[in-house]
């Protein structure tokens, strides 16, 4: 591990024993797949508090770790709001991508961290942020490039979530990594070894290394910078024994 995330584990321990000696349940900010790597892959033993993880809706990607004493008999919710950003007049909306979102977020001096995943449809975007952050936004976040925008709060029990799949089918030799992210993104053998073994795919959030990493059924994969997955089992087989798969590819 680098210096920075050497610092973050350190973090993530730091957190651990803080709630194991004051009897608190404790937080981290949001973690992204990689940060979110270095918890699951540090040993148990260092945590003396149990974890988990959750970013607001189910799958997200960026999450926050909550660190949980022994002795917890309460309910606790995590420190997260989610905010619904949508054009004041959408007779003179541009259309907003996920980039131009975060970039207005950004560019109010909000840290990354702060920000958990962006959901953007038809020029409306759901953001989940740290509660602490929440009304600072919704004061200041007024204009996404040219377009006016209204910022506002919302009930998060009231919030739900379906993504969006494509569904992709095609035939593998077997259901490792590399062979079913073939079927997801046609391209050459080389490349797909190289985002793997480079550290750029993700399964259930954990950074997977080997090509021949066998897949489960509603596995989620997500390869940094091209997007995410869901496998989603064998249909049938074939003559010649290979396998008729199906993924669904989020839009």
């Amino acid at each position: 591990m680098n210096k920075e995330e050497l610092m973050l584990q350190k973090r993530l321990i730091e957190l651990s024993n803080l709630s194991y000696k004051r009897d608190i349940v404790t937080f981290s900010d949001f973690l992204n797949l990689n940060e979110l790597n270095i918890l699951h892959t540090t040993p148990r033993d260092l945590f003396p508090s149990r974890y988990e993880t959750y970013g607001g809706y189910e799958p997200a990607e960026r999450q926050m770790v909550a660190f949980l004493p022994d002795a917890l008999y309460y309910d606790y919710r995590y420190p997260i709001s989610v905010l619904r950003i949508s054009p004041a007049n959408r007779k003179f909306a541009e259309d907003l991508s996920h980039r131009d979102f975060l970039g207005g977020i950004l560019n109010l001096g909000i840290e990354r961290s702060c920000l958990g995943d962006l959901l953007v449809e038809d020029s409306v975007c759901h953001v989940f942020v740290t509660d602490a952050m929440a009304d600072f936004i919704c004061d200041q976040l007024t204009r996404i490039r040219h377009t006016v925008v209204r910022t506002e709060k919302i009930d998060e029990t009231a919030f739900s979530f379906a993504p969006r799949l494509e569904t992709i089918k095609g035939t593998v030799a077997s259901v490792r990594l590399d062979t079913v992210l073939s079927v997801a993104f046609p391209m050459s053998r080389s490349r797909l070894t190289g985002l793997i073994e480079g550290g750029k795919v993700f399964v259930n959030g954990k950074l997977i290394t080997s090509n021949g990493y066998r897949l489960k059924e509603e596995d989620i994969i997500s390869v940094r910078g091209m997007g995410k997955l869901v496998y989603q089992g064998i249909l049938s087989e074939t003559k010649k024994g290979r396998q008729y798969i199906q993924v669904g590819k989020y839009i």
